[in-house]
């Protein structure tokens, strides 16, 4: 059997994984806070994870995915008032919209996905313990986890004291015992959503949110937590405070997950993704005019521990080869498969070794050449059941293309050349219409360097 090596943030080192149980294999990632669309560095997390999940699903006979939906928030109460929408119709929306895209992109469904407001019992139980133990207070209204009375704090991320309150963002408020305390549970104002608690009509803090959930649905230790970089601190860190104190682990910070795995972020042309620089990239936007499988493939394109540029070129670069990939099906679709792997055409491999996908499309590559060629160096049955196990794995489903009349289709090339002037018009609703209209036709649009193209699709997954 493979084994399995992970750099675990939590050690700061790459190790070979060891399961706590190797006939169940337990993972968590913080999922979205539902108010808005996931922009591109969301869906990079979504699609590592799915990674992850797949590479684990390959090794061992079952795997637990848990990732969250967060429906109580600030922000999501701002959006209600701002639009007059109730909670509850914001929140199914874009979690409907997310769980949507994700899937355009690939990604399975985990297998548990909870919601935040249906585990309001679980963060009271979880409160109540930490202020047994003497690791939390009420103040106010508020209850706050005490930092100080856990000497183990900053043990994920290395930061320091000063570093700790200045990276947190602190509210100063006179109820706080110490500057770097931070909120478990906080009051409700009468048209905001709240739950009778021990301490008043109120509503958990953030953090709170993913300690209890992940106990509940995974049990304690489980083996793998993991997120965004942007959420090792604080999100993580407070995550590691409330579950070990909670669970009186206070000199074990791998007494809630064992090993910690987190990506990299996203910038754009070069530069950080920012709504006032214009480089705002939501993938619901970028799905309309990329095929889903494509841009899986840019997002993998880096590993997932670096930073990722996004740009056309990476986008122009995955579709090459995913055309390349569609080639090799047709090369093989009518070959018998035969389960037989050859260790140096497998980009499986790579995989396994830190989620090396750089590492594994250089092999995918190789081995899509060597089925080019007129006499193979293997035989294609072999090179036919990589291919579809490593695409089975990175998740990439085949987007089979049908034959296309040599004769071009003036109605649709017709229809191209208005989306194309719509589109330099910024009239994107008209962009959008001619895209749907087309798509229900069977027809993929394909935007390039050298401008829109079309042709026929129908899907076949890979199985």
């Amino acid at each position: 059997m493979s084994s399995l090596q992970l750099f675990n943030s939590l050690t700061r080192k790459k190790e070979s994984f060891a399961p706590l149980n190797p006939a169940h294999v337990r993972l968590y990632a913080c999922g979205p806070t539902v108010y808005n669309y996931a922009h591109i560095g969301n869906a990079r997390m979504a699609v590592v994870f799915d990674l992850l999940t797949r590479v684990l699903k390959s090794l061992y006979p079952k795997v637990t995915y848990v990732s969250n939906i967060t429906d109580v928030d600030d922000k999501i109460i701002a959006s209600h008032k701002a639009t007059g929408e109730p909670i509850d119709v914001i929140t199914r929306k874009y979690e409907k919209i997310y769980n949507d895209d994700m899937a355009a992109l690939g990604c399975a469904a985990p297998d548990i996905q909870p919601r935040a407001t249906e585990h309001i019992g679980e963060m009271i139980a979880m409160i109540e313990a930490l202020i047994e133990r003497g690791h939390a207070y009420a103040a106010d209204g508020h209850v706050l986890f005490n930092v100080p009375s856990f000497p183990a704090y900053g043990g994920l991320s290395g930061r320091s004291r000063d570093e700790q309150v200045a990276g947190a963002r602190v509210e100063v408020a006179s109820y706080k015992k110490d500057s770097a305390d931070f909120v478990l549970w906080k009051p409700s104002e009468t048209n905001e959503p709240g739950w009778d608690s021990p301490w008043g009509r109120g509503r958990p803090g953030w953090h709170i949110e993913c300690s209890a959930m992940s106990a509940k649905h995974l049990g304690l230790p489980f083996d793998i937590h993991g997120g965004g970089a942007d959420l090792k601190f604080p999100h993580h860190e407070n995550e590691i405070a409330q579950s070990c104190c909670a669970s009186g682990h206070e000199d074990d910070l791998s007494a809630f997950a064992k090993v910690w795995v987190h990506n990299g972020f996203v910038t754009v042309e070069g530069e950080k993704m920012s709504k006032s620089l214009g480089n705002f990239l939501l993938a619901h936007d970028l799905i309309k005019d990329v095929p889903g499988p494509v841009l899986r493939l840019a997002l993998l394109s880096a590993h997932y521990r670096q930073p990722l540029d996004w740009s056309e070129q990476v986008v122009h670069q995955a579709q090459k080869l995913y055309d390349k990939i569609l080639r090799a099906w047709d090369v093989l679709k009518d070959v018998a498969v035969c389960e037989e792997s050859i260790p140096q055409k497998d980009p499986v491999l790579a995989l396994y070794d830190d989620l090396n996908t750089p590492k594994a499309i250089g092999v995918l590559n190789s081995l899509l050449n060597s089925i080019f060629v007129t006499e193979p160096q293997y035989d294609l049955p072999s090179l036919k059941y990589i291919l579809l196990n490593t695409l089975e794995i990175l998740g990439v489903e085949l987007v089979s293309p049908e034959a296309v009349s040599a004769e071009s289709n003036s109605e649709i090339d017709a229809l191209l050349e208005e989306r194309s002037a719509a589109k330099a018009a910024k009239d994107f609703t008209r962009a959008d219409e001619i895209r749907d209209e087309l798509v229900a036709q069977g027809i993929e649009i394909i935007d390039t360097p050298e401008g829109a193209k079309w042709r026929k699709i129908s899907y076949s997954h890979s199985t």
